[in-house]
């Protein structure tokens, strides 16, 4: 089962690819962590995309594309996988239906999880992290039982600068920018579902089991 991934920061995009992992045997692959794998191990594609990550430039599509195709070859693959952050453009998606043809394998469906985007700004911005521990809080829905202080141990807890909502609202701007070509992109090849992610994390999950269970 192939599988592409998409979702808005905080659309719980991580949560369910771990469920759909866990649940159908198939490795989740996460562009962020292959790219800081390759980078790592200072493979010859690794290396290169280090060279422009050092400078804070985008990573050029040639790059990223030869370190997917690498890891769509593992053998772990072989029964499927979760794509999570790649393809990002068009031109991307078109390479991937070209690295998947040249191993006799296809999309079997695009996920994309939809959250609105005021909802995404709240469950954002009212995190908090531990400065001490690392341990997670979030105002809202599960917060610390002294404000600002950690339950676990007694450090002091703050915002990361990237859930600051104006920060936030750029990059869902960003993402929408991104991604609304490649949601018409899947619609045409008829493989693109929508799941709606505003419920909760065990209820997206049995939206997204109806879906696969089906294929």
């Amino acid at each position: 089962m192939n599988i592409v991934l998409f979702g808005p920061p905080g659309a719980g995009k991580g949560t369910q690819a771990k469920e759909i992992s866990e649940n159908y045997h198939i490795p989740h692959i996460s562009t962020g962590d292959i790219l800081r794998d390759n980078v790592k191990n200072g493979t010859e594609l690794g290396n290169k995309a280090k060279e422009y990550m050092d400078k804070g430039e985008l990573v050029p599509d040639e790059v990223l594309i030869g370190i997917i195709k690498n890891r769509l070859i593992e053998p772990d693959c072989n029964n499927g996988y979760i794509l999570d952050g790649y393809p990002r453009t068009i031109n991307q998606a078109d390479a991937l239906d070209e690295i998947l043809e040249n191993l006799g394998k296809s999309l079997d469906v695009v996920l994309n999880i939809e959250v609105p985007d005021e909802e995404l700004v709240t469950r954002l911005s009212g995190r908090r992290i531990c400065s001490n521990c690392g341990a997670n809080y979030h105002l809202k829905f599960s917060p610390p039982s002294k404000d600002g202080i950690c339950d676990v141990c007694g450090g002091k807890l703050y915002q990361r600068d990237d859930d600051k909502e104006e920060v936030i609202k750029q990059r869902l701007e960003t993402y929408n920018n991104q991604t609304a070509p490649l949601i018409g992109y899947y619609k045409e090849k008829d493989i693109l579902v929508n799941i709606d992610g505003t419920g909760k994390v065990e209820d997206v999950f049995e939206d997204i089991r109806s879906v696969l269970d089906n294929l």
